[in-house]
């Protein structure tokens, strides 16, 4: 089941009811010439099990403890946004697998010689789709690209994901000038970071669904960073984000500034379709897939993550 993704970018009290997330609006609740029955009516119910993640983008939001606690049960990633209205924090739950502890256990006892393969794989699934994207999206040469993702070896000592990287930013935005990728640096940036924060609390919701922590990571590995395996494990899923990110730009919109309607395009991100094991699937169906089955290489029981391929 597609799980849904519901922003909110202006004041509103959110509860919980019969299992239903409540939404009402603060200008409504305290006109008191209004009628009983239209503030009644103008509130909106989604039921809580069908929703994956919830975007907090106001100041003047209100939840109550009983829907958080309900949105944590059902595994749903709670993001905030600063003043600048993009992503800076991520509320997941605890505990969201049975089987949790056994499933900790071997990740933490995962040896050396285990995650560099594990690394190995996902920097070649990365490169390939960046060749994709480039292939789908940009008249360029993509040989270089496809050798290098061949050519990847365990924990790619030779640096090939930042040869791939400094070639496809290159040819990533040809009209324009100098184009420098960077969480700092000038639009259309500010998209590919709004994109990214989606898709790595996508990754984080996933991890814990399938019972490993998001903090210890397979290459990445920061004492003040609490996602270092979503960053792992989101590196294949990036490109994703980036053709999103090449349509906009492609088209001519302004994205100078990150607009609601520009918003509401990234907050597509978790049911856009891609391809992993040879099927069509929602990219958040996908990841769940690409989670459980490193969850198994952990374990032991597989020694293949499924990644997922761009739609030709």
């Amino acid at each position: 089941m597609i799980k849904k993704t519901l922003y909110f970018g202006h004041p509103a009290y959110l509860s919980m009811k019969n299992d239903q997330m409540v939404i009402k609006l603060p200008q409504v609740e305290k006109n008191d010439t209004l009628p009983e029955k239209f503030k009644k009516d103008s509130e909106t119910t989604f039921p809580v099990e069908d929703l994956g993640v919830v975007v907090l983008d106001n100041k003047q939001i209100t939840l109550t403890q009983g829907l958080i606690e309900k949105l944590l049960e059902h595994n749903t990633a709670l993001i905030t946004c600063d003043s600048h209205r993009m992503p800076v924090g991520l509320m997941l739950p605890l505990c969201g697998n049975a089987t949790q502890s056994e499933k900790y256990n071997a990740q933490i006892e995962a040896t050396d010689p285990l995650k560099k393969n594990l690394w190995q794989q996902t920097i070649k699934a990365k490169i390939k789709n960046q060749a994709s994207v480039l292939q789908k999206y940009r008249s360029c040469n993509i040989r270089n690209m496809e050798y290098w993702a061949s050519e990847v070896r365990s924990g790619d000592p030779d640096n090939y994901e930042a040869r791939a990287a400094a070639y496809y930013w290159k040819e990533a935005f040809p009209k324009i000038d100098n184009f420098i990728r960077g969480r700092d640096e000038l639009p259309p940036n500010n998209l590919l970071n709004y994109g990214y924060a989606i898709l790595r609390a996508v990754v984080a919701r996933s991890l814990v669904s399938s019972g490993l922590l998001p903090t210890l990571g397979i290459h990445h590995h920061n004492r003040y960073n609490a996602y270092c395996l979503a960053d792992d494990i989101m590196e294949p899923y990036r490109p994703f984000v980036d053709a999103i990110v090449f349509s906009i730009v492609d088209s001519g919109e302004n994205f100078d500034a990150l607009s609601q309607p520009l918003k509401a395009q990234l907050l597509q991100i978790p049911t856009i379709d891609v391809i992993i094991s040879g099927r069509n699937s929602p990219l958040m169906v996908a990841v769940s897939q690409t989670t459980s089955s490193l969850a198994q290489c952990f374990e032991g029981k597989l020694r293949k993550i499924k990644y997922p391929e761009l739609l030709s």
